[in-house]
């Protein structure tokens, strides 16, 4: 049984219609699944879906989300406070604005050992302290008195990752979790994550628009475009050989490996307006593989393997991935 399952998942804004629609996908212990795509493509909006923290007036209305077989969509509060911090964790972009300026980054972290694991305030702060250097922060036992305007943006982002795991939790969601970070930093960050999948057995669903990121990271990848899933399968074959030609302009952009290359490409065109989106394939008026047949409504069929892609023309076009 998969640590997540998505399965046809619908989101809708109030008055203005639906922003997600018919998403699927799984994360399995231990994997780590990427979600791609544009601003405003649903990526998000699954992600906080999962968590249930979906801003007003936006709404899962179709589907069911599943964390180890325990139904998430319609939880309560109080079902929402056994779930969060215990089995499922979460960090984001700015992990300043997730502490609390006037407590220690000790006192917070211990403050989640106690309310998660029940440990008394001593054991708590010594807990906290070795969670601290378990996420890569040296003299932790220094760092555990300090407050977060002390911290660099790589610490905080370190002291945020140790009060999500603090719970030990089954599945932790970061969103953006490394943009705001430096290069360096950012690897940093994303080989903790990489550590603590592997010690911990943690199952992750990142969301990101970096897919350099993604590749380096993630077993899995899913494209959003437009609210719909149009592709989905391991990393490394979507990255070496897309079959969907927004999963191809993604790539063409990013120009994963070829640090050399000065001009900046753009995928021409704009996504169709939120609740109002074409009959036929949504990426149809941006893409230069389109046909008539493109004007007809197209579902995401299973290829070889457990690829997946949403295209008429997904077994004709010999389409170019990253190199």
């Amino acid at each position: 049984m998969p640590v997540l399952r998505v399965d046809d998942l619908d989101i809708t804004v109030a008055g203005r219609g639906p922003a997600v629609q018919h998403v699927s996908f799984t994360v399995h212990k231990g994997e780590s699944v990427g979600l791609v795509g544009e601003s405003g493509s649903g990526k998000t909006l699954t992600c906080r879906a999962v968590l249930g923290v979906l801003p007003p007036g936006v709404a899962v209305t179709g589907g069911r989300i599943e964390l180890d077989g325990t139904a998430l969509t319609g939880l309560d509060r109080r079902g929402w406070d056994r779930i969060r911090g215990n089995r499922l964790a979460a960090v984001f972009q700015d992990p300043a604005s997730y502490l609390n300026p006037s407590l220690t980054v000790g006192r917070q972290l211990a403050e989640q050992l106690r309310l998660k694991r029940g440990l008394p305030r001593r054991a708590a702060r010594a807990a906290a302290v070795e969670l601290l250097a378990a996420v890569g922060i040296r003299r932790a036992e220094a760092v555990v008195d300090q407050y977060p305007h002390e911290l660099s943006g790589g610490m905080l982002q370190r002291t945020l990752i140790a009060i999500a795991v603090a719970g030990e939790p089954e599945l932790l969601v970061a969103d953006e979790a490394t943009t705001a970070l430096d290069t360096a930093v950012q690897a940093e960050v994303l080989e903790l994550l990489r550590r603590l999948r592997a010690e911990r057995g943690l199952a992750l669903l990142l969301v990101s628009h970096d897919l350099a990121v993604v590749a380096e990271v993630c077993d899995r990848i899913v494209v959003f475009y437009a609210g719909e899933v149009v592709e989905q399968g391991p990393t490394a074959e979507v990255i070496a050989g897309p079959r969907h030609p927004y999963t191809e302009a993604l790539l063409r952009v990013a120009s994963l490996g070829d640090w050399r290359r000065r001009e900046l490409e753009v995928i021409p065109g704009r996504p169709p307006e939120l609740g109002a989106p074409p009959a036929g394939c949504r990426f149809a008026e941006r893409c230069a593989h389109a046909t008539d047949a493109c004007a007809t409504p197209v579902a995401l069929s299973t290829l070889d393997g457990d690829r997946q892609v949403r295209c008429h023309r997904a077994a004709d076009l010999a389409l170019v991935g990253a190199r």
